[in-house]
């Protein structure tokens, strides 16, 4: 069977699986979502990993930071393949925190780590600036953030975005606009909780606002 390969760093790795064990326990004992970090499952983060891997030298955007533990796994994918990361977080002390279990992976000076409002943030980033990007943030924003997340895509750059099967109903509008947009092709994997891949063309020209017939 098919595995995929964790991060490379024995140590890394260790502190990364040390850090999901840690935050599983943490959410277990709050009700309140908004408190819990919310972390992708390792087998959805190993995924993020191989498509960061499948890029030379690859621009990455998260979008939802948490307590650093997908970031980590980014991180580790940029490294190894000359890249970098910038990961937005609306909560200062979960940017805070994220710094603290970078800087313990050894992968702080990997990634700008950004606290604001990601809307205003992607409209802020210029046309084709990243390779990668992990949406994992709070659904109802995805439709807005859309015409944004296509424009920042480099030609053939992917978007990844989590939770597409466990909260299929939330997402439900984002979905049906990725796949009535004729300028992306998608495929969802059910890995973890559902992960939705989004591949932009390979030209500018291609990404031309869609319309309707």
């Amino acid at each position: 069977m098919f595995r995929i390969r964790p991060v490379d760093n024995t140590d890394r790795r260790a502190f990364a699986d040390a850090l999901y064990a840690a935050g599983k326990e943490h959410d277990a004992g709050h009700e309140d979502r908004l408190a819990r970090w919310r972390n992708v499952e390792p087998e959805t983060a190993a995924l993020l990993s191989v498509l960061v891997r499948s890029k030379p030298q690859p621009r990455v955007l998260e979008i939802g930071t948490s307590n650093g533990y997908s970031t980590i796994w980014l991180a580790d994918a940029a490294e190894a393949t000359g890249g970098s990361v910038v990961t937005l977080e609306i909560e200062p002390a979960r940017t805070a925190l994220a710094r603290e279990n970078l800087a313990q992976a050894g992968l702080e000076d990997r990634v700008d780590l950004r606290t604001g409002d990601a809307a205003h943030a992607l409209r802020a980033c210029d046309d084709d600036a990243f390779d990668v990007i992990f949406l994992d943030a709070e659904r109802p924003a995805y439709v807005g953030y859309w015409p944004d997340l296509v424009r920042v895509l480099a030609p053939n750059g992917l978007l990844a975005v989590d939770n597409v099967i466990s909260h299929a109903t939330e997402v439900e509008e984002f979905t049906r606009l990725v796949k009535d947009d004729a300028r992306v092709s998608s495929a969802l994997v059910p890995v973890g909780a559902g992960v939705l891949l989004v591949a932009a063309p390979g030209s500018r020209a291609a990404r031309a606002p869609s319309r309707p017939a």
